[in-house]
């Protein structure tokens, strides 16, 4: 499975695959919370006048907030919001999330991370989120893993997922390593997009509605169904790049 996965990778890429370093999606990838957002997302996006469905929330998921609020007035109120425009407006949508109740960890997460800790490659988390709760919970649920240090938000970056820009950037706050060191894990097309864009092996988790071809036709390295699957397999990858 991987053989092949590994094959194509590395004609693509500049330098063979050496994985160091292994950077997560939060969302639909840590976390069962995308239900959530989708609502909240609806909900807001409502009251401001645009349509917004839950499968608009999958498929833009990974964004920074502004810029989906901005591209959806654009599109439909004709309305070129200002960044604090934008902001008011995804603040909504924050308030809206943090009613609901708290989300679980998907499982089979801390097992993986556990696994990868024990083989000596780091982590890293890559957000499109810049909401303060979201990231005060991840520093404390994934505290055996990662610091403060080790996480991306929105705030890090000017462009946000589907640019590379998130993910070059989580590369070098793991601690510097280079894009054929990097394994990405995502859920969604544009954070697929984002990782394959900055040269890293990018496994997709199809933990939402979307068709798997939604996330392969973005260029996902491999894909599974959860976390669990990947974890199941994390030391056939690690056997392959060692052969």
């Amino acid at each position: 499975m991987f053989q092949k996965a590994i094959a194509q990778y590395n004609k693509q890429a500049e330098q063979p695959f050496a994985p160091k370093v292994v950077l997560f999606d939060m969302d639909g990838v840590l976390y069962n919370s995308m239900p959530n957002h989708a609502k909240a997302w609806q909900r807001a996006m409502a009251e401001f006048g645009i349509n917004f469905t839950a499968e608009d929330a999958y498929a833009t998921e990974g964004a920074r907030g502004v810029d989906t609020v901005r591209k959806y007035a654009k599109v439909q109120l004709g309305k070129e919001l200002t960044e604090d425009e934008a902001e008011e407006m995804y603040q909504l949508k924050a308030r809206y999330f943090h009613e609901m109740p708290t989300t679980d960890i998907f499982d089979g997460v801390k097992d993986l991370m556990q696994k990868i800790q024990d083989g000596g490659l780091k982590i890293g988390i890559v957000t499109g989120s810049g909401q303060r709760q979201l990231i005060n919970r991840l520093l404390s649920d994934f505290k055996d893993f990662i610091n403060e240090a080790q996480v991306t938000t929105a705030f890090d970056v000017k462009r946000g997922k589907p640019n590379p820009d998130p993910y070059l950037i989580g590369l070098q706050k793991a601690g510097n390593f280079a894009p054929h060191e990097g394994i990405v894990v995502e859920n969604a097309p544009l954070g697929v997009r984002a990782g394959i864009a900055a040269g890293c092996f990018t496994v997709a988790i199809n933990s939402g509605p979307l068709p798997d071809t939604a996330l392969l036709s973005e260029g996902a390295n491999i894909l599974f169904d959860t976390v669990s699957d990947f974890s199941n397999c994390w030391e056939q990858l690690i056997t392959c790049c060692n052969q």
